[in-house]
């Protein structure tokens, strides 16, 4: 297909879309659910994960001034109103740090979905030991050959796009790794650079056990689980993707001392999690999944496959541009 054949169909496709979306949306008023993942400034960013606390304070206060804020864990079955729900996904600590002040002053409510296996130590998530390897000046050599699966991959990394090409192919296929291939890849990458795994510095580091319970203290912050190792469900078996779940539940029950009942899938595209990982959310006593593909959450919507909008690091006149059409996507 070409571009403007694809443009024309996407135009075609809105067009009809929006229509029946604002009729079923008067029919039944949906929640909007928000998914952010640091709040933070950044050097860099290739992931677009951090929204700058400025911005962030200028969306909440636009989200609590124009419409209802729901938690996730409520039942949204009686809102009268469209609403918006905020929820954060992995565990950094600028969640505690930056994000929690900016909603105790907006008076915002947020749930926060933790993946527990960084939690209280110095590692990192794996896409910012990448980023470090690959983008940020380590000394490479000019082609890198890794073992993905039965197979060889080559990379030149003689320029910066061509190392921006490995990077951004090196995430895809850790993404769709289980957690040993993942583990396995990473061992890899780090050799070609001639490196052992690192501590995290202070940029990229998860939240400390005290940072989360002074998180979870807050009566305007609600944590969920978002698996142990942070690894996409339907590359486990069912009993890898079990643990994951319970595991990550009894930790965050253990250090708060309280019930876990909500849940996100981690990365939360359709393919990224089975109808198994569903049934299994429902086995181990989560009331509510979170996914994270676009749409409105409404009373007909599977509790366990919950629409989310991911933002970004937006000012407030293009943040109010992208919320006006998450209400008919």
């Amino acid at each position: 297909m070409t571009e403007i054949a694809g443009n024309i169909l996407g135009s075609a496709r809105k067009l009809v879309c929006t229509p029946v979306n604002r009729l079923i949306n008067s029919i039944d008023p949906p929640v909007i659910v928000l998914v952010y993942h640091r709040i933070t400034t950044l050097l860099s960013d290739p992931e677009m994960l951090a929204v700058s606390p400025d911005n962030f304070r200028t969306q909440m206060q636009y989200l609590k001034d124009m419409f209802p804020i729901v938690r996730f864990e409520e039942d949204w079955a009686k809102t009268a109103k469209p609403a918006v729900c905020v929820t954060f996904d992995d565990g950094y600590a600028d969640n505690a740090l930056e994000a929690l002040p900016i909603l105790e002053e907006a008076g915002v409510p947020a749930t926060f979905f933790v993946s527990t296996g960084t939690i209280g130590t110095r590692s990192e998530f794996w896409w910012h030991e990448l980023e470090r390897i690959i983008l940020n000046g380590q000394s490479l050599p000019p082609r890198i050959t890794l073992d993905v699966g039965r197979l060889k991959r080559t990379w030149a990394t003689g320029s910066v796009s061509l190392r921006q090409e490995y990077f951004r192919e090196a995430v895809q296929l850790m993404t769709n790794a289980d957690t040993l291939s993942r583990n396995d890849l990473l061992n890899q990458i780090r050799a070609t650079a001639g490196i052992n795994a690192e501590s995290a510095g202070d940029t990229h580091r998860t939240m400390s056990i005290e940072e989360l319970r002074r998180l979870a203290s807050s009566r305007w912050a609600t944590i969920g689980a978002h698996t142990v190792t942070h690894t996409q469900l339907s590359t486990l078996t069912t009993g890898a993707q079990r643990a994951e779940l319970e595991t990550s539940k009894r930790e965050l029950e253990n250090w708060l001392g309280r019930e876990t009942k909500v849940f996100s899938y981690p990365y939360g595209r359709r393919c990224h999690y089975t109808q198994e990982s569903i049934a299994l959310c429902r086995e181990v006593g989560f009331s509510k999944a979170a996914a994270n593909f676009p749409g409105q959450a409404h009373r007909w919507t599977d509790p366990y496959q919950i629409p989310r909008h991911l933002v970004r690091n937006w000012p407030l006149e293009i943040f109010t541009e992208k919320l006006r059409g998450f209400w008919t996507r």
